[in-house]
């Protein structure tokens, strides 16, 4: 218990930093608070790892890409591979949510909003996405699957509400680094993005030895 207050105060702490070190222009602060943040959630999926958690190995793998990601998201020049990476990430997580509840049970009821949302995003981004088409289509499947099967998995009583909350925030955090990156860059789109993507980050590395199956 205390690691995991311990952890979660340094990803909120860093994150804290993030947002000042992008407000003000910082390069180096950015690149040390926001290593800091993603290293501390995986450290706490580490933390609460049971080699006998298959869920658990899934997850942590996740976090593990999705750290690698929040790395090359931070050069213009890595972005496609920071962009694969998270692909990469949300399709893991989609295995770990598949391992707690079978994908033939999760539900249609959440696929049917989802679907549309992310049809709507990619309508939005569409015009604004060049010659990345392609692939960020492909993120907004995988992004969508993830959320479907966090989703479908707490409503099943198969994974705590973690799961869910986590995988939606993770959703809208994407949208506000899409918005970012290809609509209208703003420090709004930090403030929206940053903590919600790491407070996502969190709740996923915390049903990690915490699912009713474990």
């Amino acid at each position: 218990m205390l690691t995991t207050v311990i952890l979660a105060s340094v990803v909120a702490a860093a994150v804290a930093s993030l947002l000042w070190a992008v407000r003000v222009g910082d390069r180096v602060l950015e690149v040390v608070s926001k290593a800091t943040a993603s290293a501390a959630f995986v450290a706490l999926g580490l933390a609460r790892f049971n080699p006998q958690d298959t869920v658990g190995a899934w997850l942590l793998a996740g976090l593990v890409l999705c750290a690698a990601g929040d790395l090359c998201l931070l050069r213009d020049r890595t972005f496609d591979l920071g962009l694969i990476t998270f692909l990469l990430g949300h399709l893991v997580y989609v295995a770990g949510f598949r391992a707690a509840l079978p994908m033939g049970r999760w539900s249609v009821l959440v696929l049917a909003p989802l679907a549309i949302a992310g049809i709507g995003a990619l309508t939005w981004l569409w015009p604004h996405l060049g010659r990345r088409r392609a692939p960020v289509a492909a993120y907004v499947v995988a992004i969508t699957a993830m959320v479907w099967g966090g989703v479908s998995a707490t409503a099943a009583g198969a994974l705590p509400w973690m799961a869910a909350a986590g995988a939606v925030l993770f959703y809208l955090s994407d949208l506000a680094v899409a918005r970012q990156r290809f609509v209208h860059p703003s420090f709004a789109n930090r403030v929206l993005g940053l903590p919600t993507y790491y407070a996502g980050q969190l709740l996923l590395a915390l049903i990690i030895g915490s699912w009713p199956g474990h």
